[in-house]
């Protein structure tokens, strides 16, 4: 009787996420999940990177044996600065969220935030069309261009941005070829007029921040309202769409949905939101 072929083990890879601060981020909880449930063999870890230091960082992936790893804030312009190749949604972003190790050594950047809010706006309504009519964008930072960018691609007839420095919002317009209408900040609420979509992309609503200031009298019931921000699962501003009847959805769903491809991308595998998994992450963020 033959000897059993010995099997090759398999490989033990790693990734993590750059950021400053990384000790708030449910990622590392996100993809440890999806390791245990697909039973393979790796680890994912934050990696708290200082300003001025992320091309060290990145350059080390390779040496210390890296898949890749996720870019957080304050570090994702700069990414996609300092990698060898990016996406073309990256180059228009003009950030990267994915970074990968090719087998070369080199880094490969992507960005993946606009395809996590598209699927998480299509998990909660699933009849949504980005070209079912105007949309509004509360400000011009590096999440309203990811989102921006995204419903443009999607088919939006016009994005309406409003930001509380007008200025920031008219660069981010004459970077794109058409499409954007810059609202001042004081019209925000009558921008809401036949309105399909409406999304927050500010900080005001989440934890620790002052409270949106939106009056949604003129947005359509049939409009849906989206805030990026998770924590709280509910923000006030959804909390108010919810009672006067409009669809809703958080930014949770981005989260889990943005790090799909970058798990598929390190490991091999696209990995499903189950209902555990939101439960688990769910559980660590406080409520409204």
């Amino acid at each position: 009787m033959p000897a059993p072929k010995a099997i090759a083990p398999q490989p033990f890879r790693v990734a993590g996420i750059i950021g400053w601060p990384v000790s708030q981020s449910r990622s590392p909880m996100l993809h440890g999940h999806w390791l245990a449930q697909y039973g393979i063999q790796g680890a994912y870890v934050p990696m708290p990177v200082a300003p001025g230091r992320l091309e060290a960082a990145l350059r080390g992936l390779a040496a210390l044996g890296f898949a890749g790893a996720n870019v957080t804030v304050p570090h994702k312009e700069e990414a996609a600065r300092l990698v060898d190749r990016v996406d073309p949604v990256g180059r228009r972003m003009g950030a990267v969220n994915l970074v990968v190790v090719e087998a070369d050594g080199s880094l490969s950047g992507y960005n993946k935030d606009g395809y996590g809010f598209v699927e998480s706006l299509r998990e909660a309504m699933p009849s949504w069309r980005g070209d079912a009519g105007p949309a509004v964008v509360l400000g011009a930072g590096g999440g309203a261009r990811s989102v921006v960018v995204s419903l443009l691609d999607e088919g939006a007839p016009v994005v309406r941005l409003a930001n509380r420095t007008r200025a920031r919002a008219e660069q981010l317009r004459d970077e794109f070829d058409g499409g954007i209408e810059v609202i001042d900040w004081a019209d925000r609420h009558a921008a809401l007029d036949g309105a399909a979509l409406l999304v927050n992309t500010t900080t005001q609503g989440m934890t620790g921040q002052p409270p949106l200031d939106m009056a949604l009298d003129a947005l359509p019931v049939t409009a849906l309202v989206c805030d990026i921000v998770y924590n709280p699962l509910v923000p006030p501003l959804l909390a108010d769409a919810r009672t006067r009847g409009n669809p809703i959805v958080g930014g949770l769903g981005m989260l889990l949905h943005q790090a799909r491809p970058a798990f598929a991308a390190w490991f091999g595998v696209m990995p499903e939101i189950t209902a555990e998994l939101r439960v688990k992450i769910e559980a660590t963020i406080g409520a409204t």
